[in-house]
């Protein structure tokens, strides 16, 4: 009786060891809507707290599910296994499989549930982005060349793939964007609309001001980084600085290029790009402001004081792991005193 009690706890002991390793965004995965016989994949992500972890296997409860996962996970990383089901069988599902580690008695358990369909219409090609079962048309805001005063509005279309009604929220909105959501409500199946409105006044400084909201799909959720949504905004300016200026006095920015090809980095990590900056006109030419639209790059200048005849050099370096994971248009932008180009962006190729 003594051993058999001992053993309970060492096996309750080891399972919960087991599960204390791991840090799992979310143990069940919402699949939403799919159509029959069209696989649908849930990913899980997940963190090793612990020591070199061996996985022995990912075992599902049917034939109907396939696992893909890692077979050694180093301390401190992190990995993602993926369960796949074939959508054989018409209405709800929940298939789930028992993670099973190396030097640990019990499994910890990965769930992914949806419901599979009769018919089901393909959204890929007017909502072909997603955050959890919520599908969109677009992730990131841009708000270029805005004036002073404006209140310019993007849209952005969503559609409940969800079989449970949602009431969608942008979460964490600075002061100078408003949103709403039309309808409120979204039954599954149904779109609607988040219209975002930037109030241009509430903003301090000219050049480019960038922050994050996050998609919610009810009130009341936790955000997380799978939600973010990258907003930028370019507030051009003030050009009344410019008036009485004759164009014969003023500096003139001459540029080698303003479009950048980062598609090869030719097996490197990095690439590095010149671009010369030339004053051509009768006075300094000052570049006030150097700011990245992205994360990816880094950029050097020679010098922000240019004199009437001098150059100087802008450096850029990317870096291909970084750039593959942006989001949006990577961009360098440049804010100067030239009359004629108050506002100088290079566009990066990715």
């Amino acid at each position: 009786m003594i051993k058999k009690i001992l053993f309970l706890f060492f096996a309750l002991t080891s399972s919960v060891a087991f599960a204390q390793k791991l840090e799992i965004t979310s143990q069940t995965v919402e699949c939403g809507r799919t159509g029959y016989q069209q696989p649908v994949t849930a990913t899980f992500e997940i963190k090793n707290k612990g020591r070199k972890l061996t996985i022995e296997s990912v075992h599902p409860d049917c034939g109907c599910t396939r696992v893909d996962y890692p077979r050694e996970v180093g301390a401190g990383e992190k990995f993602t296994i993926s369960m796949t089901y074939d959508a054989r069988q018409l209405g709800h599902f929940q298939k789930s499989a028992a993670l099973m580690a190396k030097g640990f008695k019990k499994p910890v358990y990965l769930t992914m549930r949806g419901v599979v369909l009769k018919e089901m219409q393909d959204y890929s090609g007017s909502y072909p982005l997603a955050m959890g079962t919520l599908l969109l048309d677009l992730d990131v805001l841009e708000f270029d060349d805005v004036n002073k005063g404006d209140k310019p509005v993007q849209e952005i279309h969503i559609l409940n793939n969800s079989t449970e009604t949602m009431a969608p929220r942008l979460l964490h909105l600075p002061s100078y964007l408003d949103a709403t959501v039309r309808p409120e409500t979204l039954q599954p199946g149904q779109s609607g609309t988040i219209t975002v409105t930037l109030q241009s006044d509430k903003l301090r400084d000219y050049g480019l001001t960038k922050t994050q909201v996050f998609l919610a799909q009810q009130l009341g959720e936790k955000v997380s980084a799978d939600k973010a949504m990258d907003v930028s905004v370019t507030l051009l300016p003030d050009l009344s600085q410019f008036e009485g200026v004759s164009r014969a006095q003023a500096p003139q920015l001459q540029i080698s290029a303003t479009d950048l090809d980062f598609t090869d980095f030719g097996g490197k990590d990095k690439k590095t790009t010149d671009v010369l900056l030339t004053n051509t006109g009768a006075s300094t030419l000052v570049i006030s402001t150097m700011q990245m639209y992205t994360g990816g790059l880094k950029v050097t200048l020679g010098k922000q004081r240019i004199e009437p005849g001098q150059n100087t050099t802008l450096r850029i370096i990317g870096y291909a792991q970084e750039l593959a994971k942006v989001k949006g248009r990577p961009r360098i932008l440049m804010i100067t005193n030239d009359p004629d180009h108050p506002k100088v962006v290079i566009n990066i190729k990715k």
